[in-house]
């Protein structure tokens, strides 16, 4: 009998999350991605649609506009000092709008992303919202292992 995915599942799995304009995440040309559900690693409307189904299922979910990431918050764009850029990496990176930046997290345990979206002589304005919130999400997944 097949494994079918549960909260606290481990998967081995081929994913590919999309946009309306086009794949933000596709391991299917790649290696499969391994991952622990419950852990914050898919959002919780992703992980939804994945409980239940059974290992070797291939699926492919559309989520509304702002399910899956949220919609999109005008306070996660902030201006961060090129001083303090340079402190935390290169100071003579070039920031070019569209560019994806990691910043630790404050407990210095993790990172999170912000993209370049406006720059001047003195600091450089960063969106940290999900590159997909607020927007329409095929979320297409291929079960290989439940563990």
């Amino acid at each position: 009998m097949s494994q079918v995915v549960n909260s606290g599942s481990f998967l081995t799995l081929h994913y590919r999350l999309a946009g309306p304009a086009g794949d933000i995440i596709n391991t299917f040309a790649d290696k499969p991605a391994t991952l622990s559900l419950g852990t914050g690693e898919l959002s919780p409307a992703m992980e939804q649609r994945l409980m239940g189904l059974e290992e070797g299922t291939h699926a492919t979910f559309e989520l509304p506009a702002g399910e899956a990431f949220g919609e999109r918050n005008p306070d996660m764009q902030q201006w961060v000092a090129r001083k303090l850029l340079a402190q935390m990496g290169d100071p003579d990176e070039q920031y070019a709008v569209g560019d994806v930046v990691q910043f630790p997290t404050p407990d210095g345990t993790g990172s999170y992303a912000g993209a370049v979206i406006e720059s001047n002589d003195t600091a450089v304005r960063f969106d940290f919202n999900h590159p997909l919130a607020g927007q329409p999400v095929t979320f297409e997944v291929k079960l290989i292992g439940v563990l």
